[in-house]
């Protein structure tokens, strides 16, 4: 039993300062990331810019309309509803077209990088080489390629190519017409950026495999071939989830690249949601779409979300999520027999 003298000793908490380190992180996250979520949302609840009244006095007022914005754009405003169902279009072709040989390339230079078989020297050198790409801003990357495959006379390509019979001062190779050409230079452009970095998560998902069940795969007789579908790839599911999902987040997402890649004027064959929504927000004093913006922002949110459930819905664990079912019917019937009072026989 506590005496007088023990009971008057405050207990010491440290709790307090551990939110107060921390407070910092949450007060930037939600200047940054909450509070802008929360006034997309808001913006799109509202007018498309100013009024011709507003626009004499100098002024903006934002008149509400509900959810006519997203009427608009899905439906009734034909050539914006147009244009933005193109620019998903083109979204998920360019994501799409880089993702699935990323993540090839990635796996098989990650396999080979962390198989001991394989002797060759200087693998930290090609390691740090693939993955400095992915340190270079993609602003810069975007210049580095309009400088290399511009019309501009300055041009790494026009300098070489041009000629009597070139159009180059008409067209970019990009091709403001042509539209395979656009799309395959973004891929690549992403791909070559991006690689490196799946390439080391995998790696690192590799790694953390136990080592004895290679061993016992080589014991067994087992081949390469043999080992890497049966051991490797499906115990690298949890990380192939999470590289998924960031890299289709990400190719949602996708603005610098197809807006810089011609110099600041978005090409129409590549012009991402992301490049719709710049444009809408962007315009004149006259013609800002404030409102249009924020629902396409909307949009693209709930479409980010909903195959991002698909994908975990895809790769859930059948097994766990069996023996879940059944133990909590086990104890169902153990609430049903303890409340049925006695044994059951």
């Amino acid at each position: 039993m506590a005496t007088a003298a023990q009971r008057r000793i405050k207990s010491v908490s440290y709790a307090k300062y551990g939110y107060i380190f921390i407070l910092p992180f949450f007060i930037v996250y939600f200047l940054f990331m909450v509070y802008p979520l929360f006034e997309t949302f808001r913006m799109s609840l509202y007018g498309n810019g100013a009024d011709k009244d507003s626009i004499k006095l100098g002024i903006s007022i934002q008149h509400y309309m509900g959810f006519q914005n997203f009427r608009d754009i899905l439906f009734k405003d034909g050539r914006n509803t147009a244009d933005f169902f193109a620019s998903i279009k083109n979204t998920l072709i360019i994501w799409g077209g880089n993702f699935l040989p990323q993540i090839s390339l990635s796996l098989l230079l990650a396999v080979w990088f962390t198989d001991l078989n394989v002797k060759m020297p200087g693998k930290g050198f090609f390691k740090v080489v693939m993955y400095m790409p992915n340190i270079i801003t993609a602003t810069s990357v975007a210049g580095l390629f309009y400088t290399l495959l511009g019309a501009d006379t300055s041009s790494v390509w026009y300098t070489i190519f041009h000629g009597p019979k070139s159009n180059f001062d008409q067209n970019l190779l990009l091709g403001l017409t042509s539209v395979w050409p656009a799309r395959l230079i973004v891929m690549f452009i992403q791909i070559w950026m991006w690689f490196g970095n799946t390439m080391i998560m995998l790696m690192s998902g590799i790694q953390g495999i136990n080592e004895s069940l290679f061993e016992a795969a080589e014991i067994d007789g087992a081949n390469a071939h043999q080992t890497f579908w049966r051991i490797t790839f499906p115990l690298l599911k949890t990380i192939m989830v999470y590289t998924l999902l960031t890299s289709m987040i990400g190719g949602l997402q996708m603005f610098d690249i197809p807006y810089m890649l011609n110099g600041g004027t978005i090409i129409p064959s590549i012009k991402t949601v992301a490049c719709f929504i710049y444009e809408k927000a962007t315009g004149t004093k006259a013609a800002k779409a404030y409102g249009w913006a924020g629902a396409a922002s909307v949009i693209m949110f709930f479409i980010t979300a909903i195959l991002g459930a698909l994908v975990f819905y895809v790769q859930r664990d059948k097994d766990a999520i069996e023996k879940k079912r059944k133990r909590k019917e086990a104890m169902k019937e153990a609430k049903r027999r303890a409340r049925g009072g006695g044994f059951s026989i």
